[in-house]
């Protein structure tokens, strides 16, 4: 069994996500395709992620991938996340990631709606719902925001606690049809950093039907291959969690494609795909300043490879990451902003002087880059925290 080091790993790490200089991509579409998807819940971390791998980045190009060209779309899928996928891998994720979040989304909503009194037959409700949803879209070409539906179809115009911490309002009868494929978030009627979308019909964004999505079996198995190009090799566990799937669907996964097991640093067992077990040689120096979210902080389960001891600082206590400073494939500190909109890297660990200019020259480049535009996010980390207040 071939032995895979927690080095190479590292190496594979910035050849495969573009993050080292001689491997930085050209276009927000080849960015894309190198992390499999984007994580897309903060609308700024989209462009920030881009930002860190596309040579000579502008915001109007990735503004023309998703809003003209629509060779990247928006899709709920993994974990009920919020994503980035390129167009050809749409359907793939409808009838796996998207669909088994789904199935969940409509057990709870139909459960709800009868528990508190709207009816007394769930499903018949969510189907006159979805009915009168996709003809008000149907009807306005250039779609609606979340405030005209609510507005257009009162019956969905609600606000019900569900369970402690589970509110249910219109939005959630628009995400489980954009889970379907049915609906999508077009285009952005708000700036860059934030999300003020337009919801329009699937087949009228990408201006026709779309194929029809292959078995959830299929679907798994495109988005694990995908997944193990990107970031394997990686183990079981890791899949499972990134997919919000089962063990057996990842094992099926990995015996469709031939996967090949490799031993890691630890005694761990991850897996690779067949046709790439070349050892990645070291990229050289490089460093990275990544947003919150980003899908390489976000990308494994089993994250001491990259994070060492710092597990608890860069991650906040609902699981999410925070901003990262990187170094020759390993985080070593956050980056934060103060009032003016200046960048400053915060170290959690030494690093040589070298590292800690180019860390800086990054700041300063990503400075530039945002012209005073302070980026907020709900997912402050202890270690984001801490360097605000110093």
């Amino acid at each position: 069994m071939r032995h895979v080091t927690d080095d190479e790993r590292r190496a594979r790490l910035a050849v495969r996500h573009a993050l080292a200089p001689p491997f930085r991509v050209k276009t927000p579409e080849a960015a894309t395709e190198a992390m499999t998807a984007l994580h897309a819940t903060e609308a700024a971390s989209v462009y920030l992620s881009c930002g860190a791998r596309v040579d000579g980045f502008e915001l109007a190009d990735l503004d023309r991938a998703l809003y003209e060209d629509r060779s990247l779309v928006k899709q709920l899928a993994m974990r009920r996340t919020l994503f980035v996928f390129p167009r050809d891998l749409l359907p793939h994720v409808w009838s796996s990631a998207s669909a088994r979040v789904a199935t969940a989304e409509r057990a709870r909503i139909a459960k709800g709606v009868v528990k508190v009194g709207l009816t007394t037959n769930g499903e018949q409700w969510l189907k006159e719902a979805r009915t009168q949803l996709l003809a008000l879209l149907a009807a306005t070409p250039d779609g609606c925001t979340t405030a005209d539906v609510r507005a257009a179809v009162p019956m969905i115009d609600v606000k019900v606690e569900l369970s402690a911490g589970q509110t249910f309002t219109a939005s959630g009868v628009l995400t489980l049809l954009s889970l379907s494929g049915e609906i999508v978030r077009g285009v952005n009627t708000g700036r860059w950093f934030t999300s003020r979308h337009r919801w329009t019909l699937m087949d009228r964004w990408l201006g026709a039907t779309p194929p029809p999505p292959p078995s959830a079996t299929d679907g798994y198995r495109e988005l694990v291959r995908r997944w193990l190009h990107s970031f394997g090799p990686g183990t079981e566990d890791d899949l499972v969690w990134w997919l919000g799937a089962t063990k057996s669907a990842v094992r099926t996964a990995l015996q469709a494609l031939d996967a090949v097991e490799v031993s890691l640093d630890g005694g761990a067992t991850g897996w690779l795909l067949a046709d790439d077990l070349d050892e990645v040689r070291d990229p050289g120096p490089w460093v990275a300043l990544l947003p919150v979210l980003d899908p390489t902080v976000m990308g494994w389960k089993g994250r001491d490879f990259y994070l060492g001891p710092h597990r608890e600082q860069i991650f906040e206590i609902r699981g999410n990451a925070g901003t990262t400073a990187w170094v020759d494939g390993r985080v070593v500190g956050c980056w934060v902003q103060d009032g003016d909109g200046v960048v400053r890297v915060a170290l959690l660990e030494k690093v040589s002087a070298r590292a800690r200019r180019a860390l800086d020259a990054e700041a300063v480049r990503l400075t530039q880059w945002l012209a005073g535009q302070r980026i907020g996010t709900p997912y402050s980390t202890p270690a984001m925290k801490a360097a605000l207040a110093e």
